[in-house]
C-alpha cells in the first residue's frame, strides 16, 4: 500500500503542530512533530552544558526516539519522556539555534524520513517540504501574522504566574523568525510547490479544514 507523505512548513507560533494533529487525526495519518526532535536535541545539550564544538561528537549519546502510544506522539531522551520538559520559552530559543548546526540536522534527517518511508504521516518543521520530504504528495506553508502568533502566545500563557508581556512574546516572535530564515543551513522557507495557508483570520477549526481541502482535492 503506497504511503502518503504531507509536509507542513511554517515560522514558530502558526499553531502548525495543533493543526497537523487535527488534519491527521481526521485522516488517519500519523502525526510527526519534528520540531520536538529539535527540541529534545536542545534540552540534551542545555542539560548537560555541552559547548558548540562539543555538540557533533556528543550527538551519539543523545538517544533521541519518538514512541506513538494511544495514537499520540512522545519523544524521549534515553528512557526518559521529555515530551513536557521541551515546551519552554528557553528551550525553543535554544532548539532555534541548535538546528542550524549541520551536524544536528543529520543526525535527525534519517529518523525523520524513516519514519516517512514506512508510514502515511503528516510531518510538520521549518524545511520539510523543501529539504527533509522534497517529493511530498502535498506541502503546506502555514502562516499569521507576528501580531497574531503572539497574541495567540499569550492567550495561552497569561494564567501561568511567570506569563511575559505580549510585548516579550512579540519580541521574541520576530527574533526567531530572524533567525530561522537566515540560518545558513536549510533556512525557513515556502516550497515552490506548496500552497500556502495564512491563518492570521482562521481558528483552528477553519484552518484545519482549510488545510483537510487542499489535501483531499491533491490527492483525493
Amino acid at each position: 500500500m503506497k504511503t502518503i507523505n504531507i509536509a507542513i512548513d511554517g515560522p514558530a507560533g502558526a499553531g502548525k503542530s495543533t493543526i497537523a494533529k487535527m488534519v491527521s487525526k481526521e485522516l488517519g495519518y500519523i502525526y510527526v512533530d519534528t520540531g520536538a526532535l529539535y527540541r529534545t536535541i536542545a534540552l540534551y545539550i542545555t542539560e548537560n552544558d555541552i559547548a558548540d564544538e562539543d555538540i557533533e561528537a556528543s550527538l551519539e549519546k543523545a538517544d533521541v526516539s519518538l514512541k506513538f502510544i494511544d495514537g499520540a506522539q512522545r519523544v524521549f531522551l534515553g528512557d526518559r519522556d521529555v515530551s513536557d520538559l521541551i515546551r519552554t520559552p528557553e528551550i525553543s530559543m535554544a532548539a532555534s539555534r541548535t538546528s542550524a548546526i549541520p551536524a544536528v540536522r543529520d543526525y535527525l534527517f534519517e529518523t525523520q524520513q524513516k519514519i516517512a518511508r514506512e508510514n502515511s504521516v503528516i510531518m510538520d518543521g521549518r524545511d520539510i517540504g523543501t529539504v527533509v520530504l522534497p517529493n511530498a504528495d502535498v506541502k503546506i506553508f502555514l502562516t499569521a501574522s507576528a501580531e497574531e502568533r503572539a497574541n495567540r502566545r499569550y492567550k495561552e500563557l497569561s494564567e501561568k504566574p511567570d506569563c511575559p508581556t505580549y510585548q516579550e512574546i512579540l519580541d521574541d516572535i520576530i527574533k526567531r523568525d530572524y533567525q530561522d530564515m537566515h540560518r545558513e543551513t536549510a533556512p525557513l522557507k515556502q516550497a515552490e510547490d506548496a500552497v500556502l495557508v495564512d491563518t492570521t483570520e482562521l481558528n483552528l477549526e477553519e484552518s484545519a479544514a482549510a488545510i483537510v481541502k487542499i489535501i483531499n482535492e491533491k490527492i483525493g
